[in-house]
């Protein structure tokens, strides 16, 4: 009988010490991620002067205010094309980020093509944020741009992809040296009509508009490699924003016909 009891005492023993082992694991996890130090502020972007200027404001609260705490402007550009926000880096009470601007009608002529890298400080106390943007450099792309040109962006941790509608490759521009390398499935036939990406960090290029050519794609990987291309309009989607159709390519692929599993090379 005592055997029994000793049994038992020990199953309840190592039943009691798992339910502490996985509430202490819940509560590790939970303490894990703290909130972002600025999670609580948003910045708000609007264009004027014709496309020409890029006004931020920063609004939000902090431990202790609230509100709207500093703002700062972009340009003057030939036409602010797109835009995107690069990821935060944080740094004791210091939060910057890149901010990307295409000027899509750069130049004297107006149809080049620049990337414009702002840098965006918000150093954060418990009553305020002083907010501060200032140019950090600009490149000159190998595309065509132009005053009703449409550009398309779309980023994840490491690049940037950037093409627009007057041209038949986009660019891929490493983030860390600012490097362009010319992305495309077509060198010669249908333009840039979409740049497209999903929350993993997979980018999409689709190519398309023409009646003599047929639409294409190429599917980009968070590494920059190429992962697949063919014939098209292929897009993705995200979590965070939705996909305008207004300047997508139709398409009548069937995308059964590229169904189909192979092993991997291995390395």
């Amino acid at each position: 009988m005592s055997t029994i009891r000793i049994s038992r005492a020990l199953a309840a023993a190592v039943i009691l010490s798992g339910i502490c082992l996985l509430a202490t694991t819940a509560t590790l996890h939970a303490q894990s991620a703290p909130a972002a130090l600025d999670a609580t502020l948003f910045t708000t972007y609007t264009i004027s002067s014709g496309d020409q200027n890029v006004n931020l404001v920063v609004c939000g609260s902090t431990a202790e205010s609230e509100g709207c705490y500093g703002s700062g402007s972009m340009g003057p550009f030939g036409k602010a094309g797109a835009l995107i926000e690069g990821t935060p880096m944080t740094k004791g009470s210091t939060v910057t980020r890149f901010i990307y601007v295409v000027d899509s009608a750069a130049g004297t002529g107006g149809t080049g093509v620049n990337l414009n890298v702002y840098k965006k400080t918000d150093t954060i106390s418990s009553s305020s944020d002083t907010v501060s943007v200032t140019l950090f450099k600009t490149i000159s792309l190998p595309l065509t741009g132009g005053s009703t040109a449409i550009t398309s962006m779309a980023a994840n941790t490491k690049f940037l992809f950037i093409g627009t509608d007057q041209g038949q490759q986009a660019v891929m521009v490493q983030k860390s040296s600012l490097a362009v390398t010319p992305v495309g499935i077509y060198i010669i036939g249908p333009n840039v009509t979409s740049i497209t990406a999903d929350q993993y960090g997979y980018v999409t290029v689709t190519q398309g508009g023409f009646t003599t050519f047929p639409n294409g794609f190429a599917v980009f990987g968070p590494t920059g490699a190429a992962e697949e291309d063919g014939g098209g309009a292929d897009f993705m989607l995200s979590t965070t924003a939705g996909i305008s159709t207004a300047n997508l390519p139709p398409s009548d692929a069937d995308p059964s016909e590229r169904l189909g599993v192979r092993p991997k090379t291995k390395p």
